[in-house]
Protein backbone atom coordinates (compact mmCIF):
# COMPACT_ATOMS: atom_id res chain seq x y z
CA UNK A 1 0.00 0.00 0.00
CA UNK A 2 1.17 3.41 -1.05
CA UNK A 3 0.89 5.15 2.66
CA UNK A 4 2.56 8.24 1.18
CA UNK A 5 -1.07 8.48 -0.69
CA UNK A 6 -3.17 6.44 0.82
CA UNK A 7 -3.68 8.57 4.24
CA UNK A 8 -6.77 6.80 4.91
CA UNK A 9 -4.94 3.10 5.07
CA UNK A 10 -2.29 4.68 6.84
CA UNK A 11 -5.02 5.82 9.58
CA UNK A 12 -6.38 2.43 9.49
CA UNK A 13 -3.25 0.82 10.72
CA UNK A 14 -2.24 3.93 13.39
CA UNK A 15 -5.61 4.44 15.10
CA UNK A 16 -7.92 1.70 13.46
CA UNK A 17 -10.79 2.05 16.00
CA UNK A 18 -10.91 5.97 16.29
CA UNK A 19 -13.93 8.41 14.61
CA UNK A 20 -13.27 8.87 10.69
CA UNK A 21 -16.92 9.87 9.77
CA UNK A 22 -20.28 10.35 11.29
CA UNK A 23 -23.16 10.90 8.70
CA UNK A 24 -26.15 12.55 10.37
CA UNK A 25 -28.91 11.80 8.31
CA UNK A 26 -28.74 8.22 8.33
CA UNK A 27 -26.94 8.05 12.06
CA UNK A 28 -24.30 6.63 10.43
CA UNK A 29 -20.55 6.29 11.53
CA UNK A 30 -17.41 4.76 10.78
CA UNK A 31 -14.31 4.05 12.38
CA UNK A 32 -10.87 4.65 9.87
CA UNK A 33 -10.08 1.20 9.90
CA UNK A 34 -13.83 0.29 8.78
CA UNK A 35 -14.16 2.58 6.20
CA UNK A 36 -10.52 1.77 4.69
CA UNK A 37 -12.14 -1.67 4.40
CA UNK A 38 -15.14 -0.51 2.83
CA UNK A 39 -13.12 2.05 0.55
CA UNK A 40 -10.63 -1.15 -0.63
CA UNK A 41 -13.65 -3.31 -1.62
CA UNK A 42 -15.49 -0.48 -3.70
CA UNK A 43 -11.99 0.08 -5.59
CA UNK A 44 -11.66 -3.83 -6.24
CA UNK A 45 -15.45 -3.99 -7.60
CA UNK A 46 -14.86 -0.57 -9.44
CA UNK A 47 -11.85 -2.44 -11.24
CA UNK A 48 -13.62 -5.62 -11.86
CA UNK A 49 -16.86 -4.34 -13.34
CA UNK A 50 -16.39 -1.22 -14.78
CA UNK A 51 -12.46 -1.77 -15.48
CA UNK A 52 -11.39 1.51 -13.85
CA UNK A 53 -7.84 2.14 -13.60
CA UNK A 54 -5.47 4.40 -13.31
CA UNK A 55 -6.13 7.87 -15.12
CA UNK A 56 -9.38 7.09 -15.76
CA UNK A 57 -12.26 9.80 -14.83
CA UNK A 58 -15.13 9.57 -12.60
CA UNK A 59 -17.33 12.18 -12.74
CA UNK A 60 -19.89 12.45 -9.76
CA UNK A 61 -23.20 14.27 -9.85
CA UNK A 62 -24.26 14.36 -6.20
CA UNK A 63 -24.99 16.18 -3.11
CA UNK A 64 -22.53 15.66 -0.45
CA UNK A 65 -23.12 11.74 0.99
CA UNK A 66 -20.86 9.30 2.48
CA UNK A 67 -21.13 7.64 -1.09
CA UNK A 68 -18.87 10.62 -2.37
CA UNK A 69 -16.26 10.14 0.20
CA UNK A 70 -15.94 6.15 -0.86
CA UNK A 71 -15.79 7.08 -4.22
CA UNK A 72 -12.75 9.58 -3.77
CA UNK A 73 -11.02 7.60 -1.40
CA UNK A 74 -11.79 4.79 -3.94
CA UNK A 75 -10.39 7.23 -6.67
CA UNK A 76 -6.89 7.56 -4.37
CA UNK A 77 -6.85 3.85 -4.12
CA UNK A 78 -6.86 3.11 -7.89
CA UNK A 79 -5.27 5.94 -8.98
CA UNK A 80 -8.40 7.64 -10.73
CA UNK A 81 -9.71 10.81 -10.98
CA UNK A 82 -12.91 12.24 -9.67
CA UNK A 83 -14.60 14.74 -10.91
CA UNK A 84 -17.22 16.47 -8.80
CA UNK A 85 -20.05 18.06 -10.97
CA UNK A 86 -22.22 20.97 -9.53
CA UNK A 87 -25.56 19.90 -9.72
CA UNK A 88 -26.82 23.58 -9.45
CA UNK A 89 -26.12 23.43 -13.02
CA UNK A 90 -28.60 23.09 -16.16
CA UNK A 91 -28.02 20.18 -18.26
CA UNK A 92 -27.06 22.79 -21.05
CA UNK A 93 -23.76 23.60 -18.82
CA UNK A 94 -23.33 20.15 -17.57
CA UNK A 95 -23.15 18.75 -21.05
CA UNK A 96 -20.29 21.38 -21.89
CA UNK A 97 -18.14 19.75 -18.55
CA UNK A 98 -18.96 16.37 -19.10
CA UNK A 99 -17.59 16.91 -22.85
CA UNK A 100 -14.47 18.28 -22.05
CA UNK A 101 -14.01 15.54 -19.16
CA UNK A 102 -14.64 12.53 -21.22
CA UNK A 103 -16.09 10.20 -17.88
CA UNK A 104 -14.83 6.31 -18.37
CA UNK A 105 -18.05 6.32 -15.68
CA UNK A 106 -20.49 8.43 -14.69
CA UNK A 107 -21.89 8.33 -11.23
CA UNK A 108 -25.46 10.11 -10.62
CA UNK A 109 -27.96 10.79 -7.42
CA UNK A 110 -31.58 9.15 -8.44
CA UNK A 111 -32.77 12.62 -7.38
CA UNK A 112 -30.60 14.09 -10.77
CA UNK A 113 -32.24 11.45 -12.57
CA UNK A 114 -34.41 13.56 -14.97
CA UNK A 115 -31.70 15.67 -15.49
CA UNK A 116 -29.30 12.81 -16.46
CA UNK A 117 -31.81 12.12 -19.05
CA UNK A 118 -31.27 15.28 -20.80
CA UNK A 119 -27.55 15.59 -20.76
CA UNK A 120 -26.39 14.62 -24.43
CA UNK A 121 -22.53 14.04 -23.75
CA UNK A 122 -23.51 10.71 -21.78
CA UNK A 123 -26.09 9.28 -24.15
CA UNK A 124 -22.93 6.86 -25.51
CA UNK A 125 -21.26 6.34 -22.76
CA UNK A 126 -21.05 2.67 -21.98
CA UNK A 127 -21.07 2.71 -17.91
CA UNK A 128 -23.61 5.14 -15.68
CA UNK A 129 -24.64 3.88 -12.22
CA UNK A 130 -26.78 5.51 -9.48
CA UNK A 131 -25.04 6.27 -6.41
CA UNK A 132 -27.66 3.82 -4.88
CA UNK A 133 -25.10 1.12 -6.34
CA UNK A 134 -22.54 2.28 -3.93
CA UNK A 135 -24.88 2.44 -0.93
CA UNK A 136 -24.29 -1.24 -0.11
CA UNK A 137 -20.50 -0.28 0.31
CA UNK A 138 -21.33 1.73 3.35
CA UNK A 139 -24.23 0.00 4.91
CA UNK A 140 -23.76 -3.76 4.99
CA UNK A 141 -22.25 -5.51 7.68
CA UNK A 142 -18.64 -4.77 9.00
CA UNK A 143 -16.66 -4.66 5.36
CA UNK A 144 -13.93 -7.31 5.12
CA UNK A 145 -10.23 -6.62 4.46
CA UNK A 146 -9.34 -7.87 0.88
CA UNK A 147 -5.76 -7.45 -0.80
CA UNK A 148 -5.60 -4.87 -3.75
CA UNK A 149 -3.37 -4.56 -6.05
CA UNK A 150 -1.52 -2.03 -5.41
CA UNK A 151 -1.10 0.84 -8.24
CA UNK A 152 2.19 2.77 -9.13
CA UNK A 153 1.15 6.40 -7.66
CA UNK A 154 3.62 9.22 -7.85
CA UNK A 155 2.38 12.75 -6.34
CA UNK A 156 2.54 13.99 -9.46
CA UNK A 157 -0.57 11.79 -10.73
CA UNK A 158 -4.04 13.92 -11.33
CA UNK A 159 -6.92 13.13 -8.21
CA UNK A 160 -9.18 15.40 -8.80
CA UNK A 161 -11.15 17.36 -11.93
CA UNK A 162 -12.21 20.72 -10.05
CA UNK A 163 -14.27 22.69 -13.15
CA UNK A 164 -13.92 26.54 -12.14
CA UNK A 165 -15.36 29.20 -15.44
CA UNK A 166 -12.93 31.56 -16.68
CA UNK A 167 -13.38 35.45 -16.61
CA UNK A 168 -13.98 34.50 -20.86
CA UNK A 169 -16.64 32.36 -19.21
CA UNK A 170 -14.98 29.42 -20.49
CA UNK A 171 -14.83 26.38 -17.91
CA UNK A 172 -11.51 25.27 -17.12
CA UNK A 173 -10.55 22.42 -15.36
CA UNK A 174 -8.25 22.17 -12.63
CA UNK A 175 -5.92 19.46 -12.16
CA UNK A 176 -5.57 19.01 -8.51
CA UNK A 177 -2.91 16.04 -8.11
CA UNK A 178 -1.29 14.44 -4.73
CA UNK A 179 1.25 16.60 -4.29
CA UNK A 180 -1.09 19.44 -3.69
CA UNK A 181 -3.38 17.78 -1.96
CA UNK A 182 -0.11 16.96 0.48
CA UNK A 183 0.89 20.10 0.55
CA UNK A 184 -2.52 21.98 1.71
CA UNK A 185 -2.79 20.01 4.19
CA UNK A 186 0.54 20.25 5.64
CA UNK A 187 0.11 24.64 5.39
CA UNK A 188 -3.27 24.25 6.95
CA UNK A 189 -1.95 22.00 10.00
CA UNK A 190 0.67 24.58 10.48
CA UNK A 191 -1.36 27.68 10.37
CA UNK A 192 -4.24 25.97 12.45
CA UNK A 193 -2.51 23.95 14.52
CA UNK A 194 -4.53 20.82 13.47
CA UNK A 195 -4.13 17.46 15.07
CA UNK A 196 -5.95 13.77 15.68
CA UNK A 197 -8.58 15.44 18.47
CA UNK A 198 -10.08 17.98 15.89
CA UNK A 199 -13.37 17.68 14.60
CA UNK A 200 -15.59 19.21 12.89
CA UNK A 201 -19.14 19.26 10.15
CA UNK A 202 -18.34 19.04 6.83
CA UNK A 203 -21.53 20.73 4.52
CA UNK A 204 -19.13 22.89 1.92
CA UNK A 205 -20.21 21.70 -1.36
CA UNK A 206 -18.01 19.02 -3.14
CA UNK A 207 -18.16 20.63 -6.44
CA UNK A 208 -15.88 23.45 -4.66
CA UNK A 209 -12.32 22.94 -3.76
CA UNK A 210 -13.53 24.11 -0.20
CA UNK A 211 -15.62 21.14 0.35
CA UNK A 212 -12.46 18.64 -0.17
CA UNK A 213 -9.43 20.82 0.25
CA UNK A 214 -10.23 23.75 3.25
CA UNK A 215 -10.66 21.05 5.87
CA UNK A 216 -11.53 17.54 5.08
CA UNK A 217 -8.76 16.59 3.26
CA UNK A 218 -6.09 18.44 5.90
CA UNK A 219 -8.31 16.44 8.50
CA UNK A 220 -7.74 13.30 7.03
CA UNK A 221 -3.51 13.92 6.87
CA UNK A 222 -4.16 14.75 10.50
CA UNK A 223 -6.04 11.77 11.67
CA UNK A 224 -9.21 13.96 12.99
CA UNK A 225 -12.92 13.22 12.33
CA UNK A 226 -15.99 14.91 10.80
CA UNK A 227 -19.48 14.90 10.64
CA UNK A 228 -21.18 15.26 6.69
CA UNK A 229 -24.22 17.27 6.36
CA UNK A 230 -25.85 16.77 2.64
CA UNK A 231 -26.16 20.75 2.99
CA UNK A 232 -26.20 23.44 5.00
CA UNK A 233 -28.76 23.80 8.02
CA UNK A 234 -27.75 26.10 10.48
CA UNK A 235 -29.71 25.75 13.10
CA UNK A 236 -28.41 21.60 12.56
CA UNK A 237 -24.83 22.89 12.70
CA UNK A 238 -25.14 24.89 15.82
CA UNK A 239 -26.89 21.84 18.00
CA UNK A 240 -24.14 19.77 16.58
CA UNK A 241 -21.47 22.01 17.20
CA UNK A 242 -22.66 22.32 20.95
CA UNK A 243 -23.34 18.16 21.14
CA UNK A 244 -20.12 16.99 19.15
CA UNK A 245 -17.72 19.19 20.90
CA UNK A 246 -16.98 20.89 17.72
CA UNK A 247 -12.36 22.41 17.59
CA UNK A 248 -13.01 23.68 14.26
CA UNK A 249 -15.32 25.42 11.64
CA UNK A 250 -15.34 26.68 7.81
CA UNK A 251 -17.74 28.25 6.22
CA UNK A 252 -18.80 31.12 3.86
CA UNK A 253 -19.64 34.89 5.16
CA UNK A 254 -23.58 34.39 4.54
CA UNK A 255 -23.67 30.93 6.02
CA UNK A 256 -21.79 32.73 9.74
CA UNK A 257 -24.66 35.42 8.90
CA UNK A 258 -27.26 33.15 8.99
CA UNK A 259 -26.08 30.95 11.82
CA UNK A 260 -26.10 34.36 13.94
CA UNK A 261 -28.85 35.09 13.19
CA UNK A 262 -30.69 31.90 14.72
CA UNK A 263 -32.42 32.11 17.92
CA UNK A 264 -30.10 29.13 19.00
CA UNK A 265 -27.39 30.91 18.26
CA UNK A 266 -27.30 32.58 22.12
CA UNK A 267 -28.57 29.31 23.66
CA UNK A 268 -25.69 26.58 22.75
CA UNK A 269 -22.39 25.90 24.31
CA UNK A 270 -19.99 26.59 21.97
CA UNK A 271 -16.63 26.63 24.15
CA UNK A 272 -14.89 23.89 22.16
CA UNK A 273 -14.66 25.64 19.20
CA UNK A 274 -11.28 26.97 19.00
CA UNK A 275 -11.51 29.49 16.15
CA UNK A 276 -13.75 29.67 12.88
CA UNK A 277 -12.02 29.35 8.99
CA UNK A 278 -13.91 32.25 7.14
CA UNK A 279 -13.43 32.23 3.11
CA UNK A 280 -15.28 32.45 -0.65
CA UNK A 281 -15.53 36.26 0.46
CA UNK A 282 -14.65 39.03 3.37
CA UNK A 283 -16.25 38.42 6.47
CA UNK A 284 -17.99 41.72 7.56
CA UNK A 285 -16.88 43.69 10.22
CA UNK A 286 -19.92 43.13 12.46
CA UNK A 287 -20.37 39.43 11.74
CA UNK A 288 -16.82 38.87 13.03
CA UNK A 289 -17.46 41.12 16.33
CA UNK A 290 -20.80 39.07 16.49
CA UNK A 291 -19.05 35.99 16.38
CA UNK A 292 -16.34 37.09 18.74
CA UNK A 293 -18.49 38.23 21.16
CA UNK A 294 -19.58 34.99 21.37
CA UNK A 295 -16.21 33.92 22.47
CA UNK A 296 -15.03 32.44 18.53
CA UNK A 297 -12.40 34.13 17.21
CA UNK A 298 -12.54 34.56 13.08
CA UNK A 299 -9.87 33.85 10.77
CA UNK A 300 -10.33 35.07 7.18
CA UNK A 301 -8.32 33.89 4.70
CA UNK A 302 -7.62 33.72 0.66
CA UNK A 303 -7.29 30.89 -1.88
CA UNK A 304 -8.17 29.42 -5.24
CA UNK A 305 -8.85 26.56 -6.64
CA UNK A 306 -5.68 26.46 -8.80
CA UNK A 307 -3.62 26.96 -5.85
CA UNK A 308 -4.45 25.31 -2.68
CA UNK A 309 -6.75 26.87 -1.67
CA UNK A 310 -5.41 27.53 1.69
CA UNK A 311 -2.80 30.42 0.65
CA UNK A 312 -3.25 32.84 3.08
CA UNK A 313 -4.97 33.34 6.30
CA UNK A 314 -5.29 35.94 8.99
CA UNK A 315 -4.61 35.00 12.73
CA UNK A 316 -7.57 35.44 14.88
CA UNK A 317 -5.80 38.11 16.73
CA UNK A 318 -5.79 40.55 13.77
CA UNK A 319 -9.27 40.06 13.02
CA UNK A 320 -10.24 43.72 14.12
CA UNK A 321 -6.38 45.22 14.35
CA UNK A 322 -6.34 44.07 10.88
CA UNK A 323 -9.53 44.59 9.47
CA UNK A 324 -10.01 43.52 5.72
CA UNK A 325 -6.87 41.90 5.72
CA UNK A 326 -6.25 38.03 4.17
CA UNK A 327 -3.17 37.95 6.75
CA UNK A 328 -0.08 37.00 4.81
CA UNK A 329 1.29 33.56 3.48
CA UNK A 330 0.94 30.17 4.67
CA UNK A 331 4.32 28.69 5.61
CA UNK A 332 5.09 26.88 2.47
CA UNK A 333 4.23 29.67 -0.05
CA UNK A 334 6.34 31.95 -2.04
CA UNK A 335 4.49 35.46 -3.60
CA UNK A 336 5.03 38.57 -5.74
CA UNK A 337 3.23 41.34 -6.48
CA UNK A 338 3.74 42.46 -9.85
CA UNK A 339 3.50 45.46 -11.86
CA UNK A 340 2.19 45.46 -15.34
CA UNK A 341 5.40 45.39 -16.52
CA UNK A 342 6.83 42.45 -14.65
CA UNK A 343 8.17 44.31 -11.72
CA UNK A 344 7.56 44.01 -8.72
CA UNK A 345 5.65 45.70 -6.31
CA UNK A 346 6.98 47.98 -3.13
CA UNK A 347 5.10 48.17 0.28
CA UNK A 348 1.67 49.71 -0.25
CA UNK A 349 1.63 49.52 -4.32
CA UNK A 350 -0.72 47.20 -6.28
CA UNK A 351 -0.27 44.97 -8.45
CA UNK A 352 -1.55 41.41 -9.71
CA UNK A 353 -0.61 38.41 -6.72
CA UNK A 354 1.89 35.73 -7.96
CA UNK A 355 1.82 32.66 -6.21
CA UNK A 356 5.09 30.12 -6.24
CA UNK A 357 4.16 26.57 -4.14
CA UNK A 358 3.95 22.75 -4.25
CA UNK A 359 0.38 23.62 -3.90
CA UNK A 360 0.23 24.82 -7.75
CA UNK A 361 -1.70 22.98 -10.01
CA UNK A 362 0.11 21.41 -12.78
CA UNK A 363 -2.44 23.41 -15.30
CA UNK A 364 -5.64 23.00 -16.79
CA UNK A 365 -7.36 19.49 -18.19
CA UNK A 366 -6.67 19.71 -21.87
CA UNK A 367 -5.80 23.27 -21.72
CA UNK A 368 -2.48 23.77 -22.98
CA UNK A 369 -2.61 27.25 -23.89
CA UNK A 370 -4.42 28.51 -21.08
CA UNK A 371 -1.98 26.53 -18.46
CA UNK A 372 1.38 28.60 -20.39
CA UNK A 373 -0.44 31.77 -19.79
CA UNK A 374 -0.96 31.07 -16.38
CA UNK A 375 2.05 30.08 -14.85
CA UNK A 376 5.83 31.79 -15.25
CA UNK A 377 8.81 30.18 -13.54
CA UNK A 378 6.66 28.18 -11.11
CA UNK A 379 4.52 31.15 -10.47
CA UNK A 380 0.55 31.42 -11.01
CA UNK A 381 -0.55 34.26 -12.18
CA UNK A 382 -4.15 34.88 -9.96
CA UNK A 383 -5.48 37.93 -11.60
CA UNK A 384 -5.96 39.57 -8.17
CA UNK A 385 -4.66 42.74 -7.50
CA UNK A 386 -3.42 42.99 -3.78
CA UNK A 387 -1.55 44.84 -1.28
CA UNK A 388 0.74 44.89 1.28
CA UNK A 389 1.45 47.06 4.70
CA UNK A 390 4.79 47.83 6.16
CA UNK A 391 3.56 44.96 8.40
CA UNK A 392 3.77 42.32 5.86
CA UNK A 393 -0.31 42.14 5.90
CA UNK A 394 -2.08 41.58 2.31
CA UNK A 395 -5.02 42.74 1.19
CA UNK A 396 -7.15 42.25 -1.58
CA UNK A 397 -7.45 45.45 -3.56
CA UNK A 398 -9.89 44.13 -6.51
CA UNK A 399 -11.05 40.34 -6.92
CA UNK A 400 -10.49 38.98 -10.68
CA UNK A 401 -11.89 41.44 -13.78
CA UNK A 402 -15.19 41.19 -13.06
CA UNK A 403 -16.06 38.55 -11.82
CA UNK A 404 -17.83 38.77 -8.12
CA UNK A 405 -19.12 36.36 -5.25
CA UNK A 406 -22.74 35.75 -4.52
CA UNK A 407 -23.10 33.75 -1.19
CA UNK A 408 -19.63 32.30 -1.84
CA UNK A 409 -20.46 31.68 -5.23
CA UNK A 410 -18.15 32.89 -7.72
CA UNK A 411 -19.95 34.09 -10.83
CA UNK A 412 -18.65 35.14 -13.42
CA UNK A 413 -20.55 37.69 -16.06
CA UNK A 414 -18.88 36.79 -19.06
CA UNK A 415 -20.36 33.67 -19.02
CA UNK A 416 -23.89 35.24 -18.23
CA UNK A 417 -23.94 37.55 -20.73
CA UNK A 418 -22.56 34.47 -23.50
CA UNK A 419 -25.52 33.24 -22.56
CA UNK A 420 -28.49 36.23 -22.49
CA UNK A 421 -26.89 36.86 -26.13
CA UNK A 422 -28.31 33.58 -27.08
CA UNK A 423 -32.06 35.62 -26.92
CA UNK A 424 -32.53 36.57 -31.01
CA UNK A 425 -34.24 39.49 -29.59
CA UNK A 426 -30.43 41.25 -27.18
CA UNK A 427 -28.34 43.44 -29.34
CA UNK A 428 -25.97 44.12 -26.46
CA UNK A 429 -26.01 42.69 -22.72
CA UNK A 430 -23.80 43.47 -19.54
CA UNK A 431 -23.63 42.19 -16.36
CA UNK A 432 -21.89 43.69 -13.43
CA UNK A 433 -22.16 42.26 -9.37
CA UNK A 434 -23.77 44.69 -7.03
CA UNK A 435 -24.04 44.59 -3.32
CA UNK A 436 -27.19 42.34 -1.46
CA UNK A 437 -27.83 42.62 1.75
CA UNK A 438 -28.48 38.52 1.80
CA UNK A 439 -25.86 37.30 -0.76
CA UNK A 440 -23.51 39.54 -0.33
CA UNK A 441 -23.42 40.53 -4.18
CA UNK A 442 -25.66 39.58 -7.08
CA UNK A 443 -25.81 40.29 -10.71
CA UNK A 444 -27.26 42.95 -12.34
CA UNK A 445 -27.69 42.93 -16.14
CA UNK A 446 -27.45 45.74 -18.72
CA UNK A 447 -29.64 45.18 -21.95
CA UNK A 448 -30.01 46.74 -25.21
CA UNK A 449 -32.61 45.32 -27.20
CA UNK A 450 -32.77 45.08 -31.15
CA UNK A 451 -34.77 47.85 -32.75
CA UNK A 452 -38.60 47.69 -32.33
CA UNK A 453 -38.18 45.25 -29.93
CA UNK A 454 -39.91 44.71 -26.14
CA UNK A 455 -39.36 42.85 -23.60
CA UNK A 456 -39.74 43.22 -19.71
CA UNK A 457 -37.76 42.65 -16.97
CA UNK A 458 -39.61 39.18 -16.59
CA UNK A 459 -38.95 37.71 -19.74
CA UNK A 460 -35.03 38.26 -19.20
CA UNK A 461 -35.65 36.18 -15.80
CA UNK A 462 -37.13 33.82 -17.46
CA UNK A 463 -34.87 33.06 -20.47
CA UNK A 464 -32.08 32.90 -17.41
CA UNK A 465 -33.72 30.22 -15.65
CA UNK A 466 -33.93 28.20 -18.81
CA UNK A 467 -30.11 27.59 -19.02
CA UNK A 468 -28.50 29.08 -16.13
CA UNK A 469 -28.23 27.90 -12.67
CA UNK A 470 -30.07 29.66 -10.00
CA UNK A 471 -27.40 31.64 -8.37
CA UNK A 472 -26.20 32.66 -12.04
CA UNK A 473 -29.08 34.57 -12.51
CA UNK A 474 -29.23 37.82 -12.36
CA UNK A 475 -31.52 39.66 -10.01
CA UNK A 476 -31.88 43.13 -11.29
CA UNK A 477 -32.29 44.34 -14.76
CA UNK A 478 -32.19 47.64 -16.31
CA UNK A 479 -32.71 48.15 -20.14
CA UNK A 480 -30.86 51.04 -22.03
CA UNK A 481 -30.76 52.28 -25.31
CA UNK A 482 -27.17 51.93 -25.21
CA UNK A 483 -24.70 50.57 -23.08
CA UNK A 484 -21.69 53.17 -22.34
CA UNK A 485 -18.23 52.46 -23.89
CA UNK A 486 -14.57 53.69 -23.29
CA UNK A 487 -12.56 55.42 -25.73
CA UNK A 488 -11.37 51.80 -26.95
CA UNK A 489 -14.45 50.55 -27.73
CA UNK A 490 -15.06 48.37 -24.73
CA UNK A 491 -18.26 48.58 -22.13
CA UNK A 492 -17.51 50.97 -19.74
CA UNK A 493 -18.16 48.34 -16.42
CA UNK A 494 -16.77 51.05 -13.81
CA UNK A 495 -19.37 53.97 -15.59
CA UNK A 496 -22.22 51.09 -14.81
CA UNK A 497 -21.47 50.37 -11.51
CA UNK A 498 -20.91 53.95 -10.82
CA UNK A 499 -24.84 54.69 -12.93
CA UNK A 500 -26.02 51.86 -10.48
CA UNK A 501 -24.92 53.78 -6.79
CA UNK A 502 -26.42 56.84 -8.41
CA UNK A 503 -29.65 55.14 -8.85
CA UNK A 504 -29.69 54.22 -5.46
CA UNK A 505 -29.11 57.36 -4.10
CA UNK A 506 -31.44 58.91 -6.53
CA UNK A 507 -34.22 55.81 -5.45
Amino acid sequence: MNFQIDWLAKWAKYTPNKLFLREYHRKLEWSFSDFNNRTTELSYYLRMKYNIKKGDRIAVYSKNSSEYVLIFLACIKLGAVIVPLNYRLTSRELDVLLSDAEPNLFIYEEEFGDEVLNLESIRNLEYKIAVSEITPFLIDKNAKSISLEEVNISEEDPVMILYTAGTTGLSKGVLINHRMLFWNAVNTGLRLDLNSQDHTQSYAPFFHTGGWNVLFTPFLLHGASHTLLSKFDGDMILQLMEKEKTTILFGVPTMFQMMSDSPLFNKVDLSSVRYAIVGGAPMPIPVINTWQNKGIAIRQGYGLTEVGPNCFSLHQDDAIRKKGSIGFPNFYIDVKVMKDNDTECKENETGELWIKSPVVTPGYWKKEKETRESITDGYFHTGDLVSYDEDGFFYVVDRKKNMFISGGENVYPAEIEKYIYTNPEVKEVAVIGVTDAKWGEVGKVYIVLKENIHLTEEDIFNHCKAGLAKYKIPKHVKFLEEIPKTDAGKINKILLKQMHEDSLINS
